[in-house]
């Protein structure tokens, strides 16, 4: 099975994330920072270095750094940290139901939130940020690059735009971090969520809440730290405040081998690879006349690339290539909210999201496939 769904969760993993994470399980099995034994000392030194590693990846601080279970996890902490009653909260039209559905919850409890139109012209989408600016904009929440579409949003622009007016800005890195260049501070970041199972090709149930260290969170969850544990209080200091429970060992160490591995090959080197099978990809879909291509020539975008079949619905074509051993990804890919905006209402589409372990010789097998879907289905 040849795996084309990476914008879910990259596989393979390098060989050596898959190294490291089953050193994990076989040498570094305490319980980081919860005692003083050598077992649990090996655990927190391992655990500290992937920290430092993913801090200075991003231009963050290793205490700014917080290990999450995934990126929903880590926007759930930003979004729900930082409002309040009486707050306003931009997002985007192009949403990830990670971002959507908590502010919509929040939307009950006295917050309030406009949705800025994306345009595939950066400069119109952060107009359409500016409008929907008002004296009570705490923050903006905004997807660095579309889960759906691929399309890259002008992320340095927008984090310009909420520094010069002191507003949070807290950015969906899901499918730009690893694959594009992020450094929180020259882009104005204040919280960036990660998905370090995508394109840092970690272990799955691992993520990163990464900040700048402007602004404070209110942690949504409370428990047993390591630290003050005569404190009835949560600890106010990061990673701390944000970090209960137990630390997930074997994704943090497989992160440390996920940023080596991204660093060594190179992120540009990693676009270029993954862009170019898009390209192909792309090239040959313009010869089926039956097939629709999600983009724009004005826009940038992740590689990513959102299509159909005219008349066939989106799961009966990825089916029809699981059967011939592709691995897509169709519906609505937890994004509604993009969905409408595009106009692909109510089935969805199909996604093709390439990582940098697939070939340009796997990409036309794929395109075989897809030609034959349109004269079979």
């Amino acid at each position: 099975m040849v795996n084309f769904d990476n914008a879910a969760t990259t596989f393979p993993k390098p060989y050596s994330v898959r190294r490291a994470a089953a050193a994990a399980l076989r040498d570094y099995g305490g319980n980081p920072g919860r005692s003083g034994h050598d077992i649990s000392l090996a655990a927190s030194e391992q655990v500290y270095n992937a920290r430092e590693k993913a801090a200075a990846f991003f231009g963050a601080e290793p205490e700014d750094t917080v290990f999450t279970l995934n990126c929903t996890h880590a926007l759930n902490f930003a979004v729900k940290g930082i409002l309040k009653p009486g707050d306003h909260v931009i997002i985007s039209s192009m949403e990830h139901n990670s971002v959507f559905r908590p502010v919509y919850a929040l939307a009950s409890k006295g917050v309030m939130y406009s949705i800025a139109p994306v345009s595939a012209d950066s400069s119109i989408t952060l107009k359409n940020i500016m409008r929907e600016i008002t004296p009570f904009t705490r923050a903006v929440v905004f997807t660095m690059g579309s889960n759906v579409t691929g399309q890259l949003m002008p992320f340095a622009g927008i984090g310009r735009l909420c520094a010069e007016r002191g507003i949070c800005f807290i950015a969906d890195g899901a499918q730009a971090c690893g694959v594009v260049p992020i450094d929180i501070g020259k882009d104005n970041i204040n919280f960036l969520c990660c998905a370090a199972h995508k394109g840092l090709y970690a272990a799955a149930g691992t993520g990163l809440l990464v900040s700048d260290g402007k602004f404070r969170l209110r942690p949504i969850i409370e428990g047993g730290t390591g630290s003050t544990s005569l404190d009835p209080e949560q600890p106010d200091i990061l990673p701390d405040a944000l970090e209960s429970g137990t630390i997930n060992t074997v994704g943090a160490i497989s992160l440390s081998a996920g940023i080596d591995f991204v660093k060594n090959t190179g992120i540009g080197n990693i676009f270029s690879h993954e862009s170019e099978l898009c390209a192909i990809f792309i090239s040959e879909m313009k010869k089926i006349k039956e097939v629709k291509i999600y983009r724009s020539d004005e826009a940038k975008y992740l590689p990513i690339v959102l299509f159909n079949i005219e008349g066939v619905l989106p799961e009966k074509t990825a089916g029809f290539l699981n059967s011939r051993g592709y691995a897509l990804r169709a519906g609505l890919h937890c994004a509604g909210l993009a969905h409408r905006t595009i106009g692909t209402l109510p089935d969805g589409a199909v996604r093709f999201a390439p990582s940098v372990f697939n070939t340009a010789d796997e990409v036309m097998g794929l395109c075989r496939a897809v030609a034959q879907a349109v004269k079979t289905l």
